[in-house]
């Protein structure tokens, strides 16, 4: 079966927990959180589950490196360089702006598992890609592309598998999950839960946190997702008539942009730490659980509604932030 064919990567299953501290503070709402920051690789995170899917496409065509693109503390740019390193592949990232004079957080990863970084400036979402791709494959190499965020139908592949996972934990621990929040930054997370909700029936309300306001490739957040939603029905036979009102996305909690530490997320990363011993990032969880938090103290969402909320990682990026954290 096509969820089956992947290249082992994760230490998977997840932990799925509940918050016993934040529920008692937040009462009569039921707080858990599925720990994709423990997925083992490189210091985890969620992309590990889409590079399950990416890395195998990838040697089944027969590929000798990988390329792809992010911001210079991309989680998904750390995560590829460790699974190349454990493929045995060359890994080339194409990094916005320009090379700092030292490295620090996930950039400082990348560098040590491996990788062959190039900064491309104002391009942070692989507008480079192409003519890197060509000059490698001048270079007799075999060259294979990973989206921006590992954001296609083959990555969102790990979070339609992430939901069968999800849904053997909740029968284990005899829940039901009414609310499931997380960030929502390149789409094929978003995709794949969405898919993964619908195949395994979980009926789930899916709340999406907006982290980057930009366009990738000149389509927004909510084109893309729809996109590859309506791309993994076909291939998993889901008869559901998919509409852009089924991925909307928040973006109420977005104003600042991608990147930029705001006292929310400063708030949520404490609160979480000091709460339950567990570290978010500034960019993308701290960002979506100072959402959750949000809904819940201000009871948009009904009372006694047990919750979820997926750590997708990145903790590596407190590092660089360090003197905005303080």
């Amino acid at each position: 079966m096509i969820l089956d064919h992947k290249f082992d990567l994760g230490f998977l299953p997840t932990p799925l927990h509940h918050l016993k501290n934040l529920s008692e503070k937040y009462s009569p709402y039921h707080i858990f959180i599925k720990r994709d920051d423990q997925t083992g690789l490189a210091s985890g995170g969620n992309k590990t589950r889409k590079l399950e899917f990416l890395i195998q496409e990838a040697l089944d065509n027969g590929c000798d490196t990988i390329i792809t693109a992010g911001a210079q503390q991309s989680n998904h740019c750390r995560q590829t360089a460790a699974a190349c390193a454990i493929a045995n592949l060359k890994c080339h990232l194409l990094l916005g702006g320009t090379a700092p004079q030292k490295y620090n957080g996930n950039l400082l990863l990348s560098h040590l598992l491996g990788a062959q970084i190039h900064f491309t400036g104002e391009n942070r979402k692989g507008e480079n890609i192409d003519g890197l791709k060509q000059q490698l494959e001048l270079e007799e190499k075999k060259p294979f592309v990973i989206p921006y965020g590992g954001s296609n139908l083959t990555g969102a592949l790990g979070f339609v598998n992430a939901v069968k996972e999800l849904k053997a934990q909740l029968i284990a621990q005899n829940l039901k999950i009414d609310y499931l929040f997380f960030a929502s930054s390149s789409g094929g997370t978003q995709a794949g839960l969405t898919l993964g909700n619908d195949l395994y029936n979980l009926k789930m309300n899916l709340v999406p946190i907006g982290i980057d306001k930009s366009e990738t490739q000149g389509v927004s957040l909510e084109e893309m997702v729809l996109h590859i939603v309506n791309e993994g029905k076909q291939l998993l036979k889901i008869k559901k008539e998919y509409r852009s009102s089924d991925v909307k996305i928040n973006n109420d909690y977005n104003e600042a942009g991608y990147g930029v530490i705001t006292e929310n997320e400063k708030e949520a990363i404490k609160e979480l730490a000091k709460n339950e011993g567990i570290l978010l990032d500034p960019v993308y969880t701290g960002r979506a659980f100072y959402a959750m938090t949000d809904y819940l103290k201000k009871e948009k969402i009904p009372s006694k509604a047990t919750v979820l909320f997926w750590h997708t990682g990145g903790f590596s990026a407190n590092f660089y932030y360090a003197d905005e954290l303080m």
